[in-house]
């Protein structure tokens, strides 16, 4: 099983740690459906060399767009050895006639029920060109196969994933497309995914869903449930949900201690075009406040490019964010993916560039801007990114903070993750990176201390938020 290295992530000169945070929980989740006769190599081309000296009888590689080239590479190598490939993920869900050509199986959708099929078959000798999800539940989910993973070359060897898809239709995202053909968002049962994080070491987690909070009696009914163990957790999440009377407050009890928030726009007529509805009329600034008031860190979403930006997007953009004091920031250029409805739209009115899926990794342009040039936006995506992290803009989100030592772990993990990349580079070529994880959890621990009234979030503030 491989999981190739995305474009992205090979740069020779210095390897940024996003890149060797989470362990490829797909491929393990799939291995766990193997009889425990079968032999299993799992290997991230992120965080390792592949090895291309083996003879494999079975090969399973994940595709995703801009790991698509590499992954048919490694597939038509393996295919001369006389191996039968496997190709998955978002991409071939995307392009499955592409990838095709590159695979003697491949796989449309997710795979808990495509995947057993496929290695019946394959055990009985008559295995199928073309498996098509169709039902979708979590029912019965091996356990994770994490003996296969190798984690001392990750920070956060603790990321799991308890449900799949997303209950919102942004056009710009993967979703529809991957799960086309049924339900687009269900989870695994509150007891089964306790039981796995009942077997993680250790005190981190990072849930690798893409909205915990999706389903709010679920949500509530787990978060009810890791209170008590001791655990400190990362997530992601919506606006919306931070609104929501009481959610946030059991999510915090339970240890956590940063949330990813996709505001993706200042824009409410950005919204609006990409269907982005969980964000409109919602006070950003009310749900962000909300979230530092119960100890809660912030790493905001931001992409550019979107119908309603101009030349000024880009400083009014980091502006907010620093005054709003977001410990980190992503930004990201508008990138329409293959099955998307915003490819669709954007293929019809022909402002696609081209199909070099190398280039469609959010930093390049690869399609024709409303109200900018493709070098303007791309200058200002670079600029964003240099704005935020500079330190006087640093400085300014941690004079936000309402005391001395909450201004400095602000300072701590707002400089960690940028100015200090040389010294992650170092680490990651040592294969240290796992001895860091202590620090996160103390700067995480020291987060949740916070003691603030303005944690008892009025229920009428809370109203006029949503």
């Amino acid at each position: 099983m491989i999981l190739p290295a995305l474009t992205e992530a090979t740069s020779p000169f210095w390897r940024p740690i996003k890149y060797h945070l989470f362990p490829p929980l797909g491929l393990a989740t799939l291995a766990g459906y193997c009889d425990p006769g079968d032999e299993v190599t799992l290997e991230d081309e992120h965080v390792e060399t592949v090895r291309l000296d083996d003879a494999p009888d079975l090969v399973v590689i994940q595709v995703y767009i801009t790991s698509a080239y590499r992954a048919y590479a490694l597939a038509d190598h393996y295919r001369r050895q006389g191996a039968h490939v496997c190709l998955g993920g978002l991409h071939v869900t995307a392009l499955p006639d592409e990838a095709a050509q590159h695979a003697d199986t491949i796989f449309i959708g997710p795979g808990e029920d495509t995947w057993p099929a496929f290695l019946a078959d394959y055990r009985a000798r008559r295995p199928a060109r073309r498996y098509v999800s169709k039902a979708r539940t979590l029912a019965s989910l091996p356990p994770i196969r994490r003996d296969l993973i190798k984690r001392c070359l990750y920070l956060v060897p603790n990321s799991i994933v308890v449900s799949r898809g997303c209950p919102h239709t942004c056009d710009f995202c993967y979703k529809e497309a991957f799960f086309r053909g049924g339900a687009s968002f269900y989870t695994q049962t509150v007891d089964a995914a306790l039981a796995e994080i009942e077997r993680l070491p250790g005190r981190h987690l990072y849930f690798l869903d893409d909205h915990l909070f999706g389903n709010p009696r679920f949500a509530a009914a787990l978060f009810d449930g890791l209170r008590g163990m001791g655990r400190l957790w990362q997530a992601a999440g919506t606006v919306k949900s931070v609104l929501a009377p009481q959610l946030l407050e059991k999510a915090a009890a339970s240890g956590l201690r940063s949330l990813f928030v996709g505001f993706e726009t200042i824009s409410q007529t950005n919204l609006r075009e990409h269907h982005k509805v969980q964000n409109l009329d919602r006070d950003y600034t009310a749900a962000i406040r909300r979230l530092h008031n119960l100890g809660i860190m912030v790493n905001g979403s931001f992409v550019f490019g979107m119908e309603d930006d101009d030349a000024s997007v880009f400083d009014r953009t980091v502006a907010w964010a620093v005054t709003q004091g977001l410990e980190t920031a992503t930004f990201h250029i508008l990138t329409p993916y293959p099955g998307t409805a915003l490819y669709q739209r954007m293929a019809a009115q022909g402002r696609l560039f081209h199909g070099n899926w190398d280039l469609y990794d959010t930093r390049h342009v690869v399609f024709r801007p409303a109200q900018l040039s493709p070098a303007a936006l791309e200058a200002g995506y670079w600029q964003a990114y240099r704005e935020f992290y500079r330190w006087g803009s640093i400085w300014r989100g941690a004079a936000t903070k309402p005391n001395p030592v909450e201004r400095l772990r602000h300072l701590a993990y707002s400089a960690g993750w940028k100015k200090f990349e040389p010294a992650w580079d170092w680490v990651i070529r040592a294969r240290q990176v796992t001895h860091l994880l202590p620090l996160l959890e103390e700067i995480l621990s020291a987060f949740g201390k916070r003691q603030s009234q303005s944690s008892r979030w009025p229920a009428d503030a809370v109203a006029a938020g949503r």
